[in-house]
């Protein structure tokens, strides 16, 4: 039932219609994104506050959906507007989000209109309900595949090139499938056979059709994780050992749990409260062991070399753009910037830390050149102590001639990944 609202001297108005709360949290999580630069997964707590159960993930939906498309519904309220509405007013928000509902998200246009009415007052009002009607009757769709906003669509093509920013158009589309790691790599065919999907390497499934992640068979005993295939590439490049290796920037724990069930002693470093939580929480379920510390690798370090280090180092998570499209809205180049100068810091700790002979394995989920390819490039600038090992060529994606590995959205035909850049060196 809803609660009835309160003006300044305590009277009460009648309630707002089913779902206006709802849209009103979806307008909160695109303000804080857009405006103040926060993930949308961030942003949800506070946004989402006032609404619960489904109204909060409806709410996310609406978001999400509208950040994937966020240029072309730009374009559609532009036409029809005699002058532009400035990015953040009010009317373009609750034009952007009844659009996508009836566009996108199949909610009847009376329902669509209806609920966002009562988040504009006075004059913005009627324009959005002219707009918005005038746009339902002349039939506009908006295009099967979005365009990127404009200065992520200028930095990729000239990092990467037309065909690299055509695949990420395709790629931000809609949601990925569902990608889940196998805790024991040997019983890939027994849950392929049980889950469905298919295997794109040894211990990996992937599923286009699935129930919710928690009631899905081998979940609750721990069985496999979700982990995007590009994400697993990092620890599958260090492999089997019977050594120390430390996951630096670890948590939630994909590659902590990769690492564990490879064999090795693992030490799980993270410097997130509330992200080791998770990983702890990964590692009961997954029955995995390994050490967890909470510390921040530019202080911490640990009491002897080890023979492996995985640094999944923090980064712009552009690669990632397909469930978190928040990110080609708020990733500026100052912040990939920024970041760089914190990976050179904790890349050149974290080699310190190996032991002749040892790996060291460097990852970003990044589609940036300098938080990648540059990176790597001034490290072994750098450190002429360590060498960069080839990636083997029997990996899901295609290994770069110079050794690493860089994947580009399109790579994997069916069902895309992430963008993400990994080297493995060896330190002599």
């Amino acid at each position: 039932m809803n609660a009835p609202h309160q003006t300044p001297r305590g009277q009460t108005h009648a309630p707002e219609p089913l779902g206006v709360p709802t849209r009103r949290a979806a307008i909160k999580l695109l303000d804080a994104v857009l405006r103040r630069g926060e993930s949308l997964e961030a942003a949800l707590p506070a946004a989402t506050r006032m609404v619960h159960g489904p109204d909060r993930g409806l709410a996310h939906a609406i978001a999400a959906e509208t950040l994937r498309r966020l240029p072309d519904l730009d374009a559609l309220i532009d036409g029809a507007t005699e002058r532009a509405l400035p990015d953040d007013a009010k009317a373009r928000m609750a034009l952007r989000i009844a659009l996508v509902q009836a566009l996108v998200l199949g909610t009847p246009q009376h329902a669509a209109i209806a609920t966002v009415l009562p988040l504009v007052d006075g004059g913005p009002r009627k324009l959005v309900h002219g707009v918005f009607g005038t746009l339902m009757r002349s039939g506009k769709l908006l295009p099967e595949t979005p365009h990127l906003p404009a200065p992520v669509e200028l930095r990729w093509q000239k990092a990467w090139g037309e065909a690299m920013v055509e695949a990420a158009e395709v790629a931000v589309a809609a949601p990925p499938p569902l990608d889940i790691t196998l805790a024991d790599a040997g019983r890939t065919e027994e849950w392929r056979e049980r889950l469905g999907g298919v295997s794109l390497a040894p211990g990996h499934l992937r599923l286009h059709d699935h129930a919710p992640v928690p009631e899905m068979a081998g979940y609750a005993e721990g069985a496999w994780w979700v982990q995007d295939i590009a994400a697993s590439i990092p620890a599958r490049l260090i492999g089997t050992g019977e050594g120390i290796a430390l996951d630096l920037c670890a948590a939630p724990g994909g590659k902590t749990m990769q690492l564990a069930a490879a064999g090795w002693q693992t030490i799980a470093v993270d410097n997130s409260q509330g992200r080791i939580k998770r990983l702890r929480e990964n590692l009961f379920r997954t029955r995995l062991k390994a050490e967890v510390v909470r510390g921040d690798v530019l202080l911490w370090s640990p009491d002897e070399p080890v023979d492996a280090v995985l640094l999944d180092a923090p980064c712009s998570a552009t690669g990632i753009f397909r469930r978190h499209p928040d990110v080609l809205h708020r990733v500026r180049p100052s912040l990939v910037a920024e970041l760089a100068e914190l990976q050179t810091r904790l890349l050149a700790r974290g080699a310190d830390w190996v032991k002749p002979g040892g790996t060291l394995v460097y990852a970003t989920c990044s589609l940036e050149p300098d938080e990648g390819e540059r990176q790597l490039d001034r490290f072994l600038a750098a450190r002429s102590d360590y060498t960069l090992v080839p990636a083997p060529a029997d990996l899901p994606v295609p290994v770069d001639p110079q050794g690493y590995v860089r994947t580009l959205p399109g790579m994997i035909a069916d069902g895309g990944n992430d963008g993400f850049f990994v080297a493995k060196l060896v330190r002599g």
